[in-house]
């Protein structure tokens, strides 16, 4: 991997990995789309590294406090009341179903999950269920004609139940092109929280998996020489120097505007990589490392 390559990937996850658009998808089309090998799964696992760490310093007051107040209600129960001690047990509740598939699923994550007509399938389609939640919470907030407005759920009304949901949610982004934002919001607005709520549960329950996962392909990579170490680095950064300027505008931006933007440009990007393969114009694998 070039220098060149590593400064034009590091942008694009730190452009895609908090937008409902997919970042997977995202680094395995530039890839593609630029002649390029497929930069893989472990650079997309430890470029995310960096973009989490822009969670990490974005959410630190958050996070501050969940953490301060889960590691007391490990000894004091009445602490288990606090809503920020129940955010650090459900946090640990919604990352169970990725740790499990992610570990289930290795092999199919890094090869067949990677066809671009399965990623294309995905952008369709969690891009038309993105937009049925979108247009389910507008309706809510809104109120119809003769009725009011419906009031939604926030982050305190959060259960087990739904904690788990948002995870299963989570974990379909191991398929590139599900996006785990997009999959965790929808999730979340299908069962009835603010889109602000939703954003900001999906952002803190990806800390633990991504990190865990970063980690978890750097211990491999760093046995296995197969990582070209300075680029890599080189694209981290530059991931958690973008991916902080996106959070911070797309938590101003979902405070006041539909995801619809999100969601035509999915179905549309979708399309032409279908027409694309479709008519031989790109391989469905193309990109893809030579073995």
């Amino acid at each position: 991997m070039s220098w060149f390559e590593s400064l034009i990937l590091g942008l694009v996850q730190g452009l895609t990995e908090f937008l409902p658009i997919s970042s997977s998808a995202h680094l395995r089309l530039t890839a593609a789309f630029s002649g390029w090998e497929d930069p893989g799964a472990a650079f997309t696992a430890i470029t995310q590294i960096g973009t989490e760490t822009a969670v990490l310093i974005y959410f630190r007051k958050d996070i501050g406090r969940i953490l301060s107040a889960w590691t007391r209600s490990l000894t004091d129960q009445q602490m288990r009341r606090d809503d920020d001690a129940r955010m650090g047990w459900l946090v640990i509740v919604g990352s169970i179903p990725i740790g499990v598939l992610g570990v289930t699923l290795k092999d199919q994550i890094e090869g067949p999950f990677r066809d671009l007509r399965l990623t294309a399938a995905m952008l369709i389609g969690m891009g038309v269920v993105l937009g049925v939640a979108d247009r389910l919470a507008a309706r809510d907030e809104n109120g119809g004609r003769h009725r009011a407005a419906k009031q939604r759920k926030e982050l305190t009304d959060l259960t087990v139940r739904d904690g788990l949901i948002y995870g299963v949610c989570q974990a379909m982004a191991l398929v590139p092109g599900v996006s785990r934002s997009g999959a965790t919001i929808s999730g979340g607005l299908f069962m009835g929280y603010r889109r602000e709520a939703a954003a900001r549960y999906s952002f803190l329950l990806a800390i633990p998996a991504v990190l865990a996962s970063g980690l978890f392909e750097l211990k491999d990579a760093a046995g296995n020489g197969h990582v070209s170490w300075g680029p890599t680095v080189f694209a981290t950064v530059i991931a958690f120097g973008t991916g902080y300027l996106v959070i911070a505008w797309f938590m101003k931006f979902i405070a006041t505007k539909s995801f619809m933007p999100f969601v035509w440009y999915r179905i549309a990007l979708g399309i032409v990589i279908l027409v694309l393969v479709g008519t031989g114009a790109l391989s469905p694998d193309a990109g893809e490392p030579a073995h």
